[in-house]
């Protein structure tokens, strides 16, 4: 279980950076088009060990496993990160971390659901603690931000929670640098689907007036500059290899409840790293709630000690 650890304090640093490196270039880059780039690159990295792992495991890929990678890669690319690339448009970073990261609040009774992980008193108290300690960093009522970002963040963690889990059913077979790599490549297939389509004639004509100008005619390389190629070559190796391979690998070595202690974490260093780099200020309310989610991980290490021992509440 100290790999866990590790492999979850890795992948906390990491995605604590994802809503940074995602502001910086929003103004430059369609959010749709900078998924893509990201999760090309992250696929394209990890390829090469997805081989060696497939070819190990003496795995020999077949129509469901192509259809599965499909589903994993349309629910983490295409709809999680598009959703959360989207929020990161209309609301702060620091905003968007901290819903997304109670994506934990989904995944437990998903899991619960659907592969029957048990659920004791103690992941119970640390879900409500951690989900408080969100609360009091969002300060429903005295938060000014735009609603839209609110929701689209929400819709993202919610659908990542149905990812990870889905994810975690075929860990065991693949090993997660293979679900890493081929649900990547598998929803950037599905985005460069839809960004042709964008440049049909149809959304052209139905554009004015009902269409978000964000849907139409799609680039694939406009908006890349010297400026900014560094960040996007950050979140392909960095945030979309490195940290969703520890946070699987996390998964492999706990439960999909406990490697999720990642998304109790990120908003307490998230807001931080946004205060240093892009200058968002860090209210009473949010160090409150950073405590109080830092509380809530200790709790769910402590209930995973329990479940160690087999005493389960």
């Amino acid at each position: 279980m100290k790999k866990a650890y590790i492999y979850i304090i890795l992948a906390a640093v990491i995605f604590s950076t994802m809503e940074i490196a995602g502001k910086i270039v929003a103004a430059d880059i369609n959010p749709f088009q900078l998924n893509f780039i990201r999760f090309l690159i992250g696929g394209v990295i990890l390829l090469p060990a997805s081989m060696q792992a497939i070819k190990r495991k003496n795995i020999e890929l077949n129509r469901n496993d192509c259809l599965y990678f499909i589903l994993t890669g349309f629910l983490g690319i295409v709809i999680s990160m598009s959703f959360f690339q989207f929020a990161i448009l209309y609301t702060m970073a620091s905003t968007v971390a901290i819903i997304f990261s109670a994506n934990p609040t989904f995944t437990t009774p998903i899991a619960y659901f659907l592969l029957k992980e048990k659920i004791n008193n103690k992941v119970m108290l640390s879900l409500a603690v951690s989900l408080l300690g969100v609360l009091f960093i969002l300060n429903p009522f005295g938060i000014h931000t735009d609603m839209k970002g609110i929701i689209l963040a929400i819709l993202s963690a919610i659908t990542f929670s149905l990812y990870s889990v889905v994810s975690k059913k075929r860990v065991a077979r693949y090993g997660s640098i293979v679900i890493n790599c081929f649900s990547f490549l598998a929803g950037d297939i599905i985005l460069l689907a839809l960004m042709l389509i964008s440049h049909l004639a149809l959304f052209d004509t139905y554009q004015i007036g009902n269409i978000t100008p964000l849907l139409v005619d799609i680039s694939i390389i406009s908006g890349i500059t010297y400026s900014n190629i560094a960040v996007l070559i950050y979140l392909g190796v960095v945030v979309s290899g490195l940290g969703y391979l520890f946070y699987f690998m996390a998964m492999e070595k706990s439960s999909a409840a406990v490697a999720s202690i990642v998304f109790f974490i990120k908003p307490a260093l998230a807001p931080l790293f946004c205060l240093l780099i892009l200058r968002e200020t860090l209210t009473t309310s949010t160090i409150i709630g950073i405590v109080l989610i830092l509380a809530g991980a200790y709790i769910m290490m402590l209930s995973n000690n329990d479940h160690k021992q087999g005493a389960y509440s």
